[in-house]
């Protein structure tokens, strides 16, 4: 039986990711439609978006690993909702800009770092060792619900109401997940001694790099951001030009991965159950192989069903090794660590998605569209190599977790 405390957590993250992906939906919609935005602007956005994740993990890690991590989510989440208070003010008073919505974006984006270094830290604290897949499954769904339903309803509040509806619900969803951080009874943690946060972070670096755990899961989540990246260029025009979809068609396709996370999310707490810890983890990175695999198939069978079940099976593998994988981390790292440590993971993930995303662009001017689909699969069989030829993969359970 999950604590009372960790459903306040498991209710707030459902209402910051719902009110994350609302507001990352309607920004784009609402920049093409007010304002006219073409894809340099759009690209603009997306870019300052991400911002927080590269300048922010590790200030933010550092702070969850020696500040309470209830007040520093619920501190983050607000400052999201004042963030969508101004936008919303802005878009009445017809006075929003690109620029202004650049700014509100970044803003935006500091409560979803925050939610993820401070959450997979405090959740140790809140559960059982023997229960943290399950919590863990628990918030990926959360996760994996509001990214499917997201952009859904972002498009049909501006649709049926105008873009100020679709900030106001992301405000009212930011406001209340503030108000269940803040009924988080939170465990008290012996202080820690003052030190240089360089050397804090020296600290989690060193960490990562001499476990023979961490440091593959680290190589893996590189090679597997950088292929997926390169797999998103490719895939629009590709949909568009080979497979002969619409819009719509596409955006179909592209809900099959939201599916597929739902349904991984609902699995992993049996899949790991049922199986030795270290098979587990590697069902993630080989889905990936398998729906890249599927898409470069779709090259011979050119159509619109292949590149769904493409996506459906990227949803449900790698929702498996993100719960795995966090579960794992929380394990083998001390409590008083796992903020920074987190954070690395998130830096060095997110540093590899423009180097994909520009190898992909690449590969697809310079070469046939044929080419980037089997570098795409390429790479993410290196990613299950890696990940496979490692001791992660001997683990028959979770090992014992290290003392406060």
């Amino acid at each position: 039986m999950l604590s009372l405390s960790f459903r306040r957590l498991a209710w707030s993250n459902l209402l910051a990711q719902s009110a994350e992906q609302l507001s990352l939906a309607a920004v784009p919609i609402v920049a093409v439609l007010l304002l006219h935005a073409g894809p340099g602007e759009i690209g603009f956005l997306a870019s300052i978006q991400s911002l927080p994740f590269l300048l922010l993990s590790m200030p933010l890690g550092l702070l969850a690993d020696r500040t309470s991590r209830k007040r520093l989510m619920a501190l983050a989440e607000a400052l999201r909702a004042l963030a969508l208070l101004l936008l919303f003010v802005l878009v009445v008073s017809e006075q929003v800009s690109i620029g202004a919505l650049a700014v509100i974006g970044f803003m935006a984006a500091v409560g979803t770092v925050a939610f993820s270094v401070a959450a997979p830290s405090l959740v140790p604290a809140l559960v059982q060792v023997e229960g943290l897949a399950r919590a863990n499954g628990r918030l990926e769904l959360a996760r994996s619900t509001a990214f499917a339903a997201g952009p859904a309803l972002a498009g049909a509040l501006i649709a049926w109401t105008g873009a100020s509806a679709a900030f106001v619900l992301s405000g009212i969803l930011s406001v209340a997940a503030v108000f269940f951080l803040l009924g988080i009874q939170e465990p008290k943690r012996a202080p820690l001694p003052p030190r240089h946060p360089l050397l804090e972070l020296k600290d989690g670096a060193q960490w990562v790099w001499r476990s023979d755990l961490l440091r593959p899961i680290v190589f893996t989540s590189i090679a597997w951001n950088i292929s997926w990246f390169m797999l998103q260029a490719a895939y629009v025009p590709y949909a568009i030009r080979v497979l002969g979809l619409d819009a719509s068609g596409v955006g179909v396709t592209l809900a099959c991965y939201g599916v597929g996370m739902i349904l991984g999310a609902l699995l992993a707490p049996r899949v790991v159950g049922a199986l030795r810890f270290g098979h587990a983890i590697l069902l993630g990175p080989f889905f990936s192989v398998l729906a890249a695999t599927t898409m470069a198939l779709s090259l011979y069978w050119p159509q619109g069903w292949v590149a769904a079940l493409s996506y459906f099976f990227f949803g449900v593998g790698p929702i498996i090794w993100t719960i795995t994988s966090t579960t794992l981390r929380q394990t083998v790292t001390p409590r008083a660590m796992i903020g920074r440590v987190t954070s690395i993971n998130i830096v060095v993930s997110t540093g590899a998605r423009p180097l994909g995303a520009a190898l992909g662009g690449f590969v697809g001017v310079t070469w046939p569209v044929s080419v980037s689909l089997w570098m795409v699969v390429a790479g993410f069989t290196v990613q299950a190599i890696i990940i496979t030829a490692s001791k992660v993969r001997t683990l028959k359970r979770l090992p014992d977790p290290l003392p406060d």
